[in-house]
């Protein structure tokens, strides 16, 4: 936004403190009429033809949208990503109990990140870590969407789910 002596044009269109639309007048009386009222002269929308100036107080204008901004960023929810691993001779207790846990991150709002790690020799059996992963995701009972497929990293695999009530 420009203000007071950053505009350059000769005629604006005024609107005043109050929202009364004062019409089309040169920069020069505007800005005098903005010192007297002890205001500043605000560009607030430059593409009209002539640009149409606001007469207010700029600095409190500025503190009301910082403001606002704080407001809306305090209202986000933060979402978590937590993370359960497995592997590939991981009993199948533990499984449950993981799947629980996963269970309830996602009741809790949270994304969950499952990875399955293989170990050694266990690299050679990319396809049964894969079934088992597979295997552990529809295990699950609550609702949720991948949000990232089965994706192979140096370690195993991953993949990325989220409950169904997250919206974007």
């Amino acid at each position: 936004m420009r203000i007071n002596d950053g505009i350059r044009v000769p005629v604006v269109f005024v609107i005043d403190d109050e929202g009364k639309q004062l019409g089309e007048m040169s920069t020069l009386d505007a800005m005098a009429l903005a010192r007297e009222r002890m205001l500043d002269l605000v560009e607030v929308s430059p593409k009209a033809q002539p640009p149409v100036c606001r007469i207010m107080d700029y600095g409190k204008h500025l503190y009301q949208q910082s403001k606002q901004l704080r407001l809306a960023k305090a209202k986000q929810k933060k979402v978590e990503i937590k993370g359960v691993r497995l592997g590939l001779r991981t009993d199948t207790h533990d499984v449950e109990f993981k799947r629980a846990q996963s269970e309830k991150f996602l009741k809790q709002g949270d994304k969950v990140k499952i990875d399955i790690v293989l170990r050694g020799r266990e690299k050679a059996h990319q396809d049964l870590a894969r079934k088992n992963l597979q295997d552990f995701i529809t295990g699950i009972t609550v609702p949720y969407k991948i949000e990232d497929p089965i994706k192979r990293f140096p370690g195993g695999f991953n993949v990325i789910i989220a409950p169904t009530t997250i919206t974007e």
